[in-house]
């Protein structure tokens, strides 16, 4: 009998209790199980989303010299205050074979001199005038790889343009001419920007690598493997080129500088928990902006961050909920939100300055006025007014400007001043691109063709 009480409680003690690992000793699981609870709060409170307006009513006025078409081909991916004010009036037309996976990369338009390069569905190159005139045509595809419905990543030096694709094919071209100077196949698709500096150029693939090419013959002269997730995200990644440094994130999070002459590793940072390690695949993260000192980004995880340049250390993390290529203008950041909010801040401390939700007047008005394309009809009105199935897709600063494309094929114009929507105008009903200018000219791309706004 007395076994049995002894086993008895024996069960009622281990019952009731853990074993501590660091101290051998018994303790009560109501304190571990209460420390769990903890930290799930504490995530969810990093997750909280920003949705309310902060100095709403607060003037802000850009400081700085405007950039003649400073964007295109630059090595930092930063806009910065174009000087643009179009009328925005429809110009012309760029047409080519509908992409059916359009919704699905973030196509970018290249600027040689006057004239636009761009591809069409079935991987061929296609280089137009400014008057909308196609020069040449060219693909380098085989017939079932036409089939595959290949992406390009593009990039142009001077007289040649760099094409990567994600079906792990890379080449140069002549850009005046279309005829091919070399192609080569990686071990692995690309899924990345591709950048030039001086006799290189350098894309990321699907592994993770950040590979470094001969712009001469294409033959790889390094390369630097960061580590991998176990699904692949589809988000486009980013690079850039800082102070003979190649900056760029990889499909889980991390940041990484290298040296640009033999990719010895400088810096890297993790920016996400290992907790979402494997959730990869959702996760989406802005294109890299640099200045001098630091480098900045965001993701839909809510966490903008700004990095110091030399050391990969983080300066200052704020909660903004963007994947979209944010501007810096001196110390001033503009970035718009997923949730449509136009949100300034201040470069050297992370502070916000102001919030102001662009996308509210739709609810309010049932019409809009939209200069050069003509006004809304009740039924687009009767879509904007569902804010939540918004999105932006992207935005440039222009002159006193922003603009900001929406998934629903929508250019909306907003007072940098104030925050306040001018116009709205109506490209298409569904996915635009960001925008793009050269020239006085502002460019949108759809499913099928490129847009031209004066």
């Amino acid at each position: 009998m007395s076994n049995i009480l002894r086993i008895l409680l024996l069960l009622f003690l281990v019952s009731g209790c853990s074993l501590d690992k660091k101290s051998g000793l018994w303790t009560k699981t109501e304190k571990i199980k209460k420390e769990k609870k903890v930290l799930i709060t504490e995530q969810f409170e990093e997750e909280t989303v920003l949705e309310s307006e902060f100095n709403s009513e607060l003037k802000v006025n850009l400081p700085g010299k405007l950039n003649k078409n400073s964007f295109i081909n630059i090595l930092n991916n930063n806009n910065g205050q174009i000087d643009y004010d179009g009328s925005l009036k429809k110009s012309s037309r760029f047409k080519f074979s509908k992409i059916d996976n359009f919704n699905q990369f973030e196509p970018e338009i290249v600027f040689n001199n006057d004239n636009i390069v761009f591809f069409d569905n079935k991987g061929s190159i296609l280089k137009f005038d400014k008057y909308s005139k196609l020069l040449w045509k060219k693909n380098y595809y085989l017939k079932n790889e036409k089939k595959s419905k290949p992406i390009l990543f593009l990039g142009n030096n001077k007289n040649t343009l760099f094409v990567a694709d994600n079906i792990a094919k890379y080449y140069a071209i002549n850009i005046n001419t279309g005829d091919l100077l070399w192609l080569k196949t990686n071990s692995s698709p690309f899924n990345s920007q591709v950048k030039i500096f001086k006799d290189k150029f350098f894309v990321v693939d699907f592994q993770n690598i950040l590979r470094c090419f001969s712009i001469k013959d294409g033959s790889e002269l390094w390369n630097f493997k960061t580590d991998q997730s176990f699904i692949k995200s589809q988000k486009k990644l980013s690079l850039i080129i800082v102070k003979n440094k190649v900056i760029f994130n990889n499909s889980i999070g991390d940041i990484s500088a290298v040296g640009i002459d033999n990719g010895s590793l400088i810096w890297q940072t993790p920016t996400q928990s290992s907790a979402i390690y494997e959730d990869s695949f959702f996760l989406k993260t802005s294109d890299l902006i640099a200045n001098n000192n630091s480098v900045l980004f965001s993701n839909n995880r809510n966490e903008f961050f700004s990095l110091d340049v030399e050391s990969g250390a983080i300066i200052w993390k704020q909660k903004i909920n963007s994947n979209l290529r944010s501007t810096l203008v001196e110390n001033t950041i503009i970035s718009v939100t997923n949730e449509g909010y136009l949100v300034i801040v201040d470069n050297r401390t992370g502070n916000i300055i102001r919030i102001t939700n662009i996308f509210k007047n739709f609810k309010k008005k049932r019409k809009f006025k939209a200069r050069g394309l003509g006004a809304m009809s009740d039924p687009d009105i009767k879509a904007l007014k569902l804010k939540n199935d918004i999105e932006p897709v992207g935005f440039i600063v222009g002159s006193k400007k922003v603009y900001i494309s929406t998934d629903h094929g929508r250019l909306l114009v907003v007072d940098i001043k104030n925050g306040k929507t001018i116009s709205i105008l109506k490209i298409d009903n569904e996915k635009i691109s960001r925008p793009f200018v050269l020239n006085q000219s502002l460019f949108i791309i759809k499913d099928n063709s490129i847009i031209k706004l004066d």
